[in-house]
């Protein structure tokens, strides 16, 4: 009869139960992997599989005891750092909602919305546009395949301990938050500054010729350019996400070395 003790129990959930928190907090709020067109249970699948993967290398040492207070709070930080992890790239894509926002308020589309039901909200169309661009240039560069990467060495440099995380971590999520704005008003310049020389440029008609009905011409006008400058711009779009990417992987690097005490 086949008989489990409960130290044989203890060195199971350490091995397998701590890291597949770790690894399914990411997937729950890394972009790509937390997608709600991606069922749960594919995502569930993903998850375990990965954990499958790395954890017989890991070598977690039994430590403390997982039934215990102790067990459960790391079993919670741990789902903490896979969020945290998450949460750095995510960034990225959210500014890349709010370039789309703002582009589409400068052309006069913020009325154009649909429900966008990973957001669980009326989402503007440009955003929508911009975010399935970003995914898929974020594909493209094996972006997804490089979280991976870093989710596993993120075991060596912080691995699985009842050790508290550092502040200095949550504190760079913290400030980083910027990167919402500050990316997001980057990408949208280009086009905000061709659409204020438009509107100036129709302001001065509208000076110079009363009769024009600029509510009449002006829609279409800036509509047409905006679309134009976006057209022209989407060359030079992916080697610009390409270095925002790069500096949500530095965010996830720099706040796994602040957690590390």
């Amino acid at each position: 009869m086949l008989q489990i003790t409960s130290a044989q129990l203890d060195a199971l959930l350490l091995t397998w139960a701590y890291p597949a928190a770790r690894i399914l907090g990411l997937i729950a709020a890394a972009p790509i992997f937390n997608n709600l067109a991606v069922p749960a249970r594919i995502r569930l699948v993903l998850g375990l599989a990965i954990t499958a993967a790395v954890a017989p290398a890991l070598n977690v040492a039994p430590t403390f005891q997982p039934g215990t207070y102790i067990g459960m709070s790391v079993m919670a930080q741990q789902m903490l750092i896979g969020v945290g992890m998450g949460l750095a790239m995510r960034m990225v894509f959210t500014a890349v909602d709010v370039a789309g926002e703002v582009i589409g308020m400068q052309m006069g589309l913020s009325f154009a919305t649909f429900y966008d039901p990973q957001n669980a909200a009326q989402t503007a169309v440009l955003s929508e546009f911009l975010g399935l661009l970003t995914s898929m240039i974020f594909l493209a560069m094996n972006g997804h395949l490089l979280m991976i990467d870093v989710l596993v060495r993120s075991f060596e440099l912080l691995p699985v301990s009842p050790r508290p995380l550092g502040a200095e971590g949550w504190l760079a999520l913290g400030r980083a938050g910027g990167i919402i704005f500050g990316a997001g008003l980057l990408l949208a310049l280009p086009l905000v500054a061709a659409l204020l020389i438009t509107n100036i440029a129709l302001g001065v008609l509208t000076r110079s010729a009363p009769q024009l009905n600029l509510f009449a011409i002006g829609f279409p006008i800036t509509c047409t350019i905006g679309f134009f400058v976006l057209m022209f711009g989407l060359d030079a779009f992916a080697p610009v996400m390409a270095h925002f990417f790069d500096r949500g992987f530095d965010l996830m690097d720099t706040a796994l070395r602040g957690w590390v005490r």
